[in-house]
């Protein structure tokens, strides 16, 4: 099944704050957050921090790395061929650092695809309902793809 990403960090190269994947078919949300860095970029306090929980109960799960990286593996258990879309090499790059839980170790999900797709036309700033949230993101990259 096709997943699409979106994630929150602390400014360019910064450290994960939240992480969001919106499958193609169904309504298995996948979100967590994490706990935040003692220094926050100015920018991610003013317009992402704000918005960390603005997402349906049930899926807060503000976690720790390595029960986020857990989280996300059981998400996945039952899904052979799972593939990550995002609009955000960056969104990938974080995802994947989630994966791994120590020198050597990884969460054990299988094989797995990733699409780095080209979206012009879109922003998740004018298309989110809730801009800078990786949840709502993720789901205006779905619609936004959907739609075409």
């Amino acid at each position: 099944m096709r997943y699409y990403l979106d994630t929150e960090f602390n400014g360019f190269g910064g450290s994960l704050i939240s992480l969001a994947l919106v499958p193609h078919d169904g309504d298995q949300e996948f979100y967590t957050s994490l706990p935040l860095p003692d220094t926050l970029h100015p920018w991610v306090e003013r317009n992402v921090v704000p918005y960390l929980r603005h997402v349906p109960p049930g899926l807060d799960h503000q976690l720790d790395r390595l029960q986020a990286a857990d989280h996300l593996g059981t998400y996945f258990a039952g899904d052979s061929d799972p593939v990550i879309v995002a609009d955000w090499p960056e969104d990938i790059a974080h995802f994947c650092a989630l994966l791994v839980t120590a020198p050597g170790e990884v969460v054990r999900i299988g094989a797995m695809r990733f699409e780095l797709i080209d979206t012009p036309g879109f922003s998740s700033a004018a298309n989110s309902r809730v801009p800078h949230n990786a949840l709502h993101d993720a789901r205006a990259l779905r619609d936004f793809c959907m739609a075409d």
